[in-house]
């Protein structure tokens, strides 16, 4: 088995490794270094680890472009897991085997933003698929499947750890039988299916006037990355993580409840506490410890968004 192996985020990382120790890897394909640091572009993880490994890299501004390049590797598998473009069927159809590791329990949360969605529609459980590559997104063949039970305290960035770790370890048990066609997959039920878009910038402000467990949600469904924000005094006020209050007080939704020993905000139908948040230009804080000497809140202002 040669592979090619398709990646981005950190997500990607695990499984690469894994795939590393086992098995051939003829090339990796990152998206190009699109996030800058002290004015220079930095690696995708997928990058990084590449190089550590010594691996062979492309990162082209289009797969397109490179699909000649990538099929002269004469590599007969190819695997993705969050790579974040498109893959043309000539690409797919020069390769015996094409499988993905997908981030939810296919059919539901196809698309490119399912681990965050699933957290911020509030459901109880995901997991992980490893899938046939197909020309219609996310609809190939199911080979396998885990289920991953979300637990209150998770958030974007434990459950992107956990379902990437889960995704490694069912990769490589299931890739053998795929490649030698003992596993021939199950076909999704595609009225079943439930999309997951990417997540858009005005996703990320929290509007107070809803209830206070769709605050909560959409906070963890986007902490650690990209965040979620309160708008106070043009200043964007990033919120990782906040606590539900059972509060019955008629105040307008937004009014600044409490400022001692954290801030409470009142909801549509309660209110919240913001536990971790980070100023900009700051370091992330306790929601108690950013309360000393904050000047941001004021005790009884209404926040209101635009």
């Amino acid at each position: 088995m040669k592979i090619v192996f398709l990646g981005t985020p950190e997500f990607a990382v695990p499984i690469l490794e894994g795939l590393y120790q086992n098995y051939e890897i003829a090339l990796v394909v990152s998206q190009p270094n699109r996030v800058k640091k002290k004015g220079v572009f930095i690696d995708t993880p997928v990058a990084s680890k590449a190089h550590e490994l010594n691996l062979k890299l492309i990162q082209p501004e289009s797969i397109k472009d490179s699909i000649d390049e990538i099929l002269s590797i004469g590599a007969d598998t190819l695997i993705t897991a969050a790579y974040g473009q498109y893959l043309p069927s000539k690409l797919l159809n020069g390769f015996k085997v094409k499988v993905n590791v997908h981030g939810s329990l296919l059919p539901y949360h196809r698309g490119g933003a399912p681990i965050q969605r699933c957290l911020m529609n509030g459901d109880e459980k995901t997991g992980v698929t490893i899938m046939e590559m197909a020309k219609k997104l996310d609809g190939g063949k199911i080979y396998s499947m885990e289920e991953y039970v979300i637990k209150e305290e998770d958030n974007s960035t434990t459950l992107f750890e956990k379902l990437s770790i889960m995704g490694k370890d069912l990769l490589l048990k299931t890739l053998p039988d795929i490649y030698d066609g003992k596993n021939l997959g199950i076909p999704q039920d595609d009225s079943l299916a439930t999309y997951s878009a990417n997540i858009s910038p005005e996703e990320e402000e929290i509007h107070l006037n809803r209830k206070s467990l769709d605050i909560f949600n959409q906070v963890r469904g986007l902490a650690l990355e990209p965040g979620a924000y309160l708008k106070v005094k043009d200043i964007k006020l990033k919120v990782f993580k906040v606590s539900i209050l059972d509060y019955k007080g008629n105040e307008a939704p937004g009014t600044v409840l409490s400022i001692k020993k954290g801030i409470t905000l009142k909801t549509l139908d309660g209110a919240i506490t913001l536990d971790s948040v980070l100023m900009p230009g700051k370091k992330i804080t306790s929601g108690k410890d950013f309360s000393n000497g904050q000047k941001i809140f004021t005790l009884g202002d209404v926040i209101l968004s635009e």
